[in-house]
């Protein structure tokens, strides 16, 4: 009987032993940047009520009308995986009543999305993302933290060329204004496009601007800018914001057609984008959102927050060939030398409760088999019991470095074993 090898599904991949210290490393730089600032975890689940998505993420863009894994449970309730973490960060944020009035609340997240999606290299259809959300503040300084920290988390990675795109969405009757004026100049060089798309534009004439294809992106080329249609109120916000991102020695761009591809976006937006990642060369992106939690049923309440790819940063880190120095995770290899294997098991018990971690063959083959699994295990040292060591009352240790062995009285062996070499 032939039996079928099973492989992951299209779009997914496996983080295997020898690179996951790479995302080991990448979650810790980020969960230590995100305490600097003050950031608390939260952990939303892998499926929402998929009217959270429709109403949120917006009902005409590409992830909900194309990409979302939308099924049905037993009970017909329509439920999709998260293809993005806002949205859900909000819905916890007012289901549990994280905020009150006039409090700043700030929350970060790792998560993976999912979006169906063409497979290409950066972008799968299970992918991983960290992300901010500051919530509660309305004000410029709040668009430059978040934008700041977004840099320092880069930068601390290694990833120092990087380039920043900015831009303001403006209020509402700004982005009505330049909807209309948008759509009004594109109409007539979208006759020979598909209905679908057409009837897209007509809903959201801002996709355009986020399209990635070569064909709409000729056409948008030469559109009014929405900088013609700003209020006051936002010239106002905006140049505040450049002056805190210029205190704070930032340098970006101002790209007037930039938008991003969700709905919930207002006033600033901003992407980061890596030359290392090609034509798709957003590292990451973010901006306000300050009616979304209305949207959802809650207070007025301004928020701004970022998303940035996982998969997106590990590869400019490899390209760059930006390789964390790992620290043995595997403190000791035992080595049994013994027939006697009650003392052995409970010398390496002793060394497990003195916090010492600890691999030994437990087949019990030769020393030189054995020595060889210590080689290859990736152990700081390897510690030798035979039957001459238990009769004396030591312990050999090898410096798997260096190659060292010494002889220790069994007492003074986890002073040795503590200290790692660097």
């Amino acid at each position: 009987m032939a039996f079928m090898r099973f492989q992951a599904p299209r779009g997914t991949r496996d983080v295997l032993p020898q690179e996951a210290h790479r995302w080991v490393h990448l979650e810790k730089t980020f969960r230590d940047i995100c305490h600097l600032y003050g950031y608390s975890e939260i952990r939303t689940p892998t499926f929402e009520d998929t009217e959270l998505f429709v109403r949120g993420v917006g009902e005409g863009t590409d992830i909900v009308s194309k990409e979302m894994y939308t099924f049905k449970d037993r009970a017909g309730r329509s439920l999709t995986l998260k293809p993005e973490g806002t949205a859900p960060v909000i819905r916890a944020y007012l289901e549990h009543s994280l905020g009150t009035p006039n409090q700043i609340t700030r929350l970060f997240y790792i998560t993976p999305i999912f979006r169906y999606e063409r497979p290409q290299k950066g972008r799968l259809r299970e992918s991983h993302q960290t992300g901010v959300e500051l919530i509660g503040s309305g004000t410029p300084d709040a668009d430059a933290e978040v934008i700041e920290l977004t840099v320092r988390f880069y930068q601390t990675l290694g990833i120092r060329n990087i380039s920043i795109k900015l831009n303001s969405l403006g209020e509402e009757e700004c982005r009505k204004s330049y909807r209309e004026a948008l759509l009004e100049y594109a109409r007539p060089h979208l006759r020979d496009f598909p209905e679908e798309f057409r009837a897209r534009c007509e809903k959201n004439p801002l996709r355009l601007l986020d399209s990635k294809d070569p064909e709409v992106q000729k056409i948008v080329a030469d559109a009014p800018p929405i900088t013609r249609y700003y209020e006051k109120e936002t010239i106002e916000h905006f140049e505040s914001l450049q002056k805190l991102l210029n205190s704070l020695g930032i340098t970006y761009e101002i790209d007037p057609k930039l938008v991003r591809g969700l709905d919930y976006y207002t006033k600033t937006v901003f992407e980061v984008q890596s030359e290392f990642l090609g034509a798709q060369n957003a590292l990451c992106g973010g901006g306000r959102y300050d009616n979304l939690i209305e949207e959802y049923g809650g207070q007025p309440t301004p928020a701004v927050g970022v998303a940035m790819g996982i998969e997106r940063a590990l590869m400019v880190m490899e390209t760059l060939e930006i390789e964390k120095k790992v620290e043995r995770l595997l403190d000791v290899f035992a080595v049994c030398l013994t027939e006697n294997r009650i003392e052995f098991a409970k010398f390496v018990k002793f060394l497990r409760d003195s916090g010492i971690s600890v691999v030994t063959d437990l087949e019990f083959r030769s020393a030189k088999s054995q020595f060889r699994q210590a080689d290859k295990s990736g152990a700081n040292y390897a510690v030798i019991l035979g039957d001459e060591e238990l009769e004396k009352g030591v312990v050999k240790v090898k410096d798997m470095r260096s190659g060292e062995e010494v002889t220790l009285p069994s007492g003074e062996v986890l002073r040795v074993l503590r200290h790692h070499p660097a």
